[in-house]
């Protein structure tokens, strides 16, 4: 599914605005399930000097169902919170990010991740956990590819997790879409006519802030069985993200729910 800022209710509030969701089973490890979801949408990648990063006050779940009565039997939670090392500038940072503990990165995001089961039990399964910085540019993040691989971080158990910058990768031609329903290669049949042209991808240069965790397909199942796809369905997964529900103030909370309908078991 794709929310990037058509939803009226959450547009203003884009750190708990959910564009995509998506779920599938590891390439890498077939045993697990990937799941991933998407905020903060169309992130100019030069929109400095204040980068983007998630809310402080939005709890990011993740909500599965795995028997059918729209209840959530796991939820995943994510808190982030931000930390300024020199309160002096407000530049995200002084020099080239080399790491994620670099002395010049001013502004960091740190966040812990819980597990709830279905009887509301909760387990911490991580908590400071760094993100990575934003990709500014060559020289301020020279090697962004080792700055996010190092913010891949293992839990233990078979559960990995990462949460921050990435490139868009919903493919969509938002300019037409949104004036009066046009669609680029069908535009000469519109009731206001146009040449018929090639579909642009308007997201393809911008930018979301994902988190991504890969678990045992074994967490999620109402039995704790790992099945295969030739053996029936024990869970299955989809996905309705939620705007925040709250107040402004207190905790703000963004759900991502994960109902039985997309992952055959």
């Amino acid at each position: 599914m794709s929310s990037h800022r058509e939803a009226p209710g959450i547009a203003n509030d884009p750190v708990a605005d959910s564009t995509d969701l998506y779920t599938f089973v590891s390439p890498d490890q077939p045993n697990t399930v990937t799941i991933i979801c998407n905020y903060v949408p169309l992130e100019a990648p030069d929109g400095g000097p204040n980068f983007y990063q998630f809310g402080d006050d939005v709890l990011y779940e993740i909500r599965i169902d795995n028997d059918g009565d729209a209840v959530a039997d796991v939820i995943y939670q994510f808190k982030f919170h931000t930390t300024v090392a020199n309160p002096n500038t407000f530049l995200y940072n002084t020099g080239p990010i080399a790491s994620l503990d670099s002395t010049s990165w001013n502004r960091r995001q740190f966040y812990s991740v819980t597990k709830v089961d279905k009887h509301g039990k909760a387990k911490a399964l991580g908590s400071g956990l760094a993100c990575p910085p934003c990709n500014i540019g060559p020289r301020s993040t020279p090697n962004y590819a080792a700055l996010a691989q190092a913010a891949v971080h293992s839990l233990g158990g078979g559960v990995t997790v990462f949460a921050g910058q990435r490139r868009e990768g919903f493919y969509i031609d938002l300019g037409p879409i949104f004036d009066l329903g046009d669609l680029r290669p069908f535009q000469n049949l519109h009731l206001i006519p146009s040449p018929a042209k090639l579909g642009v991808d308007a997201t393809k240069s911008v930018n979301v802030h994902s988190i991504a965790i890969q678990v045992p397909i074994s967490d999620l199942t109402r039995d704790g069985s790992t099945p295969t796809f030739t053996t029936g369905c024990s869970v299955t997964i989809g996905a309705a993200p939620a705007p925040r529900i709250g107040a402004r103030g207190g905790m703000m909370i963004s759900l991502t729910s994960a109902s039985p309908d997309a992952m055959p078991g």
